[in-house]
């Protein structure tokens, strides 16, 4: 890849195409690409100093990415074969990659901190980069979410070969990669609409183990229903919250909206650590998180003060308002497990307090094999909004619809809503703490809400 002078993205949008757009822009070279919509983060990208278009088409393409010998096109698998601009691509002789590949190859030579699971991973890749970021360590992270306090998913170092990297399990995108320290946070099956059944799902997690190298390690969450492949030499930690294990908290003291807790490893206790978004998952992934972090060098002191010094990614568990009269957070949940905790972790901060969730379905795929889970959940609420399904990059599949899980959801106070009418649907509504769910573009709501929220209010 270095021998190219210019880099085309096609699905340049993405949270993790975003972060290799940065990285090759850091590196001196062009890069330009397409995506089906412009966003907030593509038109960051825009102006530093990418050039993204949004209509498929081949004339669009700039002139400095049209000689195969020195352009690579990196694609993600969200793109649809049959896109003319990458048919294009391939029919003229360029070299394409996908977006898996590339992170493999950028990575191969460094040690990789790589974080893997069903969900939490975002969270815990963040925590672990903001950890090493803020202490003698440094690391260089290639992650799932723009991190506040940096602005940024990409993070450089001029000193360090830590780099902390989202294993994507989606396309077994994470087989490319070989970890020095690996991270499990959870594997219930998902991606099914790929794997076929949980089995195949779960393999493909063993399967990551055996890539960490020979001199590395695996802190994995007790529990989890996997039989890891370690080569000859790799150390294997387990850690949870309550449940035990090699690193664990202890003493955990919830209230008037901060969580704190003890850390408990092999050879270290540091205690009353203060999470700065205070989830109550959060303290199992920030066991995981110190744990790493700790194995690689940072210091008790350094532990304690990133830990409350951690504003987390935007959409996971994102505070955007909070006065005491009016919560609003949003977070990116879109599979059963995570609604149910981020839910959870609302009712155990806000006890006694009305819950109201607005939740958009992610795939039709996803709706028809956890339409049970997802009413389950969703019945923890208090009050339910629910959208229509955001199809992603699926067809629709005949007869799932957002009312396949309504009609399964047992609370009584609960409304389908078109998207584009949520916010008649709340104007006047009597709000308290509001949960706003799922991974489409329910985050483009987001700000409309909050102004809406926010006017009731005065």
């Amino acid at each position: 890849m270095e021998d190219k002078k210019a880099i085309y993205f096609v699905g340049a949008g993405g949270i993790g195409m975003s972060a290799l757009i940065r990285y090759f822009l850091s590196r001196g070279k062009k890069v330009a690409g397409y995506d089906r919509t412009a966003s907030e983060l593509t038109e960051k990208l825009n102006q530093e100093g990418a050039a993204i278009h949004y209509t498929d088409d081949i004339t669009l393409i700039p002139d400095y990415c049209r000689d195969p010998e020195e352009t690579l096109v990196v694609y993600t698998p969200a793109v649809p074969d049959t896109h003319t601009e990458l048919c294009w691509f391939r029919d003229h002789g360029f070299t394409l990659m996908k977006r898996a590949r590339v992170l493999g190859e950028i990575t191969h030579s460094a040690r990789g901190l790589c974080v893997a699971g069903t969900h939490g991973k975002t969270t815990t890749s963040s925590m672990i980069a903001h950890l090493l970021k803020q202490s003698h360590v440094d690391c260089n992270a290639f992650l799932g979410g723009i991190l506040k306090g940096y602005d940024s998913n990409l993070m450089l170092s001029a000193t360090s070969d830590l780099t902390v990297i989202e294993a994507d399990e989606f396309d077994r995108s994470f087989h490319w990669l070989t970890p020095y320290m690996a991270v499990i946070t959870s594997a219930d099956p998902d991606h099914l609409d790929i794997y076929g059944t949980a089995e195949a799902y779960r393999e493909s997690f063993e399967h990551f183990t055996s890539l960490i190298r020979p001199d590395g390690t695996l802190v994995m969450r007790k529990g989890i229903d996997l039989s890891p492949r370690l080569q000859a030499g790799v150390r294997c930690y387990t850690y949870s919250a309550e449940e035990g294990g090699d690193f664990h908290a202890e003493h955990i003291r919830i209230g008037n909206g901060d969580i704190f807790f003890d850390f408990v490893g092999p050879d270290v206790r540091i205690p009353d650590v203060q999470l700065g978004v205070p989830m109550h998952v959060n303290i199992e992934n920030g066991i995981a998180a110190m744990a790493i972090a700790w194995l690689n060098g940072a210091t008790a002191d350094e532990l304690k003060a990133g830990m409350v010094g951690f504003a987390g990614p935007r959409r996971r568990f994102d505070f955007r308002l909070k006065t005491p009269d009016q919560v609003l957070i949003d977070d990116y949940a879109h599979h059963p497990v995570e609604l149910r905790s981020s839910i959870l972790s609302v009712k155990e901060l806000y006890a006694g307090r009305k819950v109201t969730g607005i939740f958009q379905p992610h795939l039709y795929s996803r709706t028809r094999d956890f339409a049970d889970e997802f009413a389950a959940a969703l019945s923890l609420l208090d009050e339910l909004i629910l959208l229509d399904i955001y199809p992603a990059r699926e067809e629709p599949i005949p007869g799932i619809t957002s009312e396949m899980i309504l009609e399964k959801v047992t609370i009584a106070d609960k409304t389908l809503c078109r998207k584009d009418q949520l916010l008649h649907c709340l104007t006047n509504r009597k709000t308290d703490v509001v949960l706003m769910l799922g991974a489409g573009d329910i985050d483009r709501l987001v700000e409309p809400v909050q102004q809406l929220l926010a006017k009731n209010k005065l």
